[in-house]
């Protein structure tokens, strides 16, 4: 059931290096959140030693917060956002003679980004603008991938190996119980249900449907490296 692992990258965890031989897509900081242009250049570096699709990963600008709070912006202070990014992250690959594949926004964005129509439009609107080629990763089923092939934008629905699930469909809060997946057999469970058949237990119980394109899974974890190869093992066989 071979379907793509992505990965946040570049982001300081420390195990990038170790996640790599087994994801298929890289989701780089962009300098918002996380990293700087040496840490693009490493981690672009590292896509490339290991064939896996380079991504901009772009954030609202809190790097004290690590782009994991709310922020409220213009649609036009949203477009710019991140149009910056994908600039920075640009230039950083054509150093290397490659390009961007897709952009997946991060923490905060990302949420926001899964339920809020205006936020969805004028992300999808800055990615076209940019290069109409990218891909947008998105929450399964959110307005952001809903918006990103309404504008003729090629998309991937997203799922996580490593969160749970609300009852709608969204990732249960950081800030709330049980949020994350902490062993690697209930990672693996999880992601053979997403992948084979097409669904994903809540936090309440309850079954609900997913489509999955592609399957995230967080480096800053501290089991990330174990999960990554669990999970590599799992969907390549």
């Amino acid at each position: 059931m071979p379907v793509d692992l992505n990965c946040d990258m570049g982001e300081g965890a420390g195990n990038d290096e170790q996640i790599m031989p087994y994801i298929t897509s890289a989701n780089i900081a962009c300098g918002y959140h996380a990293g700087d242009i040496e840490t693009m250049q490493k981690t672009i570096e590292l896509c490339l030693k290991h064939n896996v699709a380079v991504g901009a990963h772009p954030s609202f600008n809190d790097r004290s917060n690590f782009g994991r709070n709310e922020m409220q912006l213009s649609p036009f202070e949203l477009y710019e956002l991140i149009f910056q990014q994908l600039i920075i992250i640009s230039e950083v690959a054509d150093v290397f003679d490659t390009r961007i594949h897709h952009v997946k926004p991060h923490g905060a964005l990302y949420n926001m980004a899964a339920r809020d129509t205006a936020m969805s439009k004028a992300i999808a609107e800055a990615v076209k603008d940019f290069d109409e080629k990218l891909m947008i990763y998105g929450l399964s089923g959110s307005e952001l991938i809903k918006q990103a092939g309404a504008i003729g934008l090629k998309t991937a629905n997203e799922v996580f190996a490593d969160r749970t699930y609300q009852d709608d469909g969204s990732l249960t809060p950081r800030s709330h119980p049980g949020s994350l997946l902490e062993n690697v057999t209930d990672v693996t469970e999880q992601v053979i249900n997403m992948v084979k058949n097409g669904t994903v237990t809540t936090l309440t119980g309850k079954t609900i449907l997913v489509k999955t394109d592609t399957i995230c899974i967080h480096g800053d974890g501290v089991n990330a490296v174990e999960f990554a190869k669990a999970i590599h093992k799992v969907i390549k066989t």
